[in-house]
C-alpha cells in the first residue's frame, strides 16, 4: 500500500458548525419571543402630542395659606388663654372649699363654747336651786327638832354653826383626812374615785378606807347610822340634804363648822362652811 494511501483520521471532528447553528436558533427564538409580545400588546396605541404643565404657587394661594397659618396660632392663644382661666376656676374653687371649711368649723367651736356656757350657767342655776331647796327643807324641820329638845326656849337658833373641834382621832380622823385629800377632784355622776367623784361615792369611800361598807347612794346613806343634832356633830359625821332615808345630797362633816364633798360638775370636790349650804340632818356611824 502506498505510504500516500488516504487513512482515516482519529482527531473529533471539529463542532464549530454545530455552536454557530446553535447559536442561531437562540437568537431566533427570542426575535419570535420579542414579536408575539409587539402582536400582544394594544393595537390603538396612540402616541404622546402634548405635555402637562403644573400650576404654579400664585399669590392668592401664598395668601391663603398664611391666612391659615394665623388661624392656627390664633386657636392656639385661645386654647392657652382658655387653659389659664380653667386653672384659675380651679383654684378660685378650691379657696372658696377651704374658706367654707374653715367658716364652718368656726361656727361649730362657737357652738360648742355657747353649749358649755349655757351648761355651767344651768349648773350654777341648778346648785342655787338646791341650796334654796335644802334651805326651806331645813326650816321646815327644825320645828320638830326644837321641839324633841324638850325646852324651845333654851335651844340654840337654827342657823348657828356647832363648834366641835377639828382634832378627830382614831377611824373619825382617818375619814376626814381621806376626804379632804380629794378637795379639788372633779364631780362626776356615778364616780367612785380615784380622782372623779359624785356625792355618795365620795363618802362610801372615805368610810371604806376605815374598813366600814356603806350603801352606794344618799337615801341610803342618810340612815346608816344613828340620826343626830346638827348642834352635836363630830368629825366623820355624815351630813345629808332632804330627809332621812330620800336624801339627794350628803357629804362629811369634818369640823369647825367645815363639810367636804362632791358638790356638782361645776365646783367639784369641795371644802364649804355650812352656812354656805346648811344641811337637813346627819347620822353618826362610828
Amino acid at each position: 500500500m502506498s505510504h500516500t494511501a488516504h487513512i482515516p483520521s482519529h482527531r473529533k471532528p471539529r463542532q464549530r458548525a454545530s455552536k454557530s447553528a446553535l447559536r442561531a436558533g437562540v437568537a431566533g427564538g427570542v426575535l419570535s419571543t420579542i414579536a408575539v409580545a409587539g402582536a400582544a400588546g394594544p393595537a390603538q396605541a396612540e402616541p404622546v402630542t402634548q405635555t402637562i404643565e403644573m400650576p404654579t404657587i400664585t399669590s392668592g394661594l401664598s395668601t391663603a395659606v398664611a391666612a391659615s397659618a394665623q388661624a392656627t396660632q390664633q386657636v392656639a392663644l385661645d386654647l392657652e388663654t382658655q387653659a389659664r382661666e380653667d386653672a384659675a376656676a380651679e383654684s378660685a374653687a378650691k379657696k372658696a372649699k377651704k374658706a367654707k371649711a374653715e367658716a364652718v368649723r368656726k361656727a361649730e367651736a362657737e357652738k360648742k363654747a355657747e353649749a358649755a356656757a349655757k351648761a355651767r350657767a344651768e349648773a350654777e342655776a341648778k346648785e342655787r336651786a338646791e341650796r334654796a331647796s335644802r334651805t326651806a327643807e331645813r326650816t321646815t324641820l327644825s320645828a320638830p327638832s326644837s321641839s324633841s329638845s324638850g325646852n324651845s326656849a333654851s335651844a340654840p337658833a337654827s342657823s348657828s354653826v356647832p363648834s366641835s373641834s377639828s382634832n378627830a382621832t382614831g377611824s373619825a380622823a382617818a375619814i376626814v383626812a381621806f376626804a379632804k385629800a380629794q378637795v379639788g377632784d372633779a364631780y362626776v355622776s356615778g364616780g367612785t374615785g380615784p380622782n372623779a367623784w359624785d356625792c355618795s361615792g365620795l363618802v362610801q369611800a372615805a368610810y371604806r378606807t376605815v374598813g366600814i361598807d356603806l350603801p352606794r347612794v344618799s337615801q341610803s346613806q342618810s340612815t346608816a347610822g344613828t340620826q343626830v343634832s346638827l348642834d352635836n356633830l363630830q368629825p366623820g359625821d355624815i351630813l345629808y340634804w332632804g330627809g332621812a332615808g330620800s336624801a339627794y345630797h350628803v357629804a362629811i362633816y369634818v369640823g369647825d363648822g367645815q363639810f367636804v364633798g362632791a358638790q356638782n360638775s361645776s365646783t367639784g370636790t369641795v371644802q364649804r362652811s355650812m352656812d354656805y349650804d346648811r344641811p337637813s340632818g346627819a347620822v353618826r356611824v362610828l
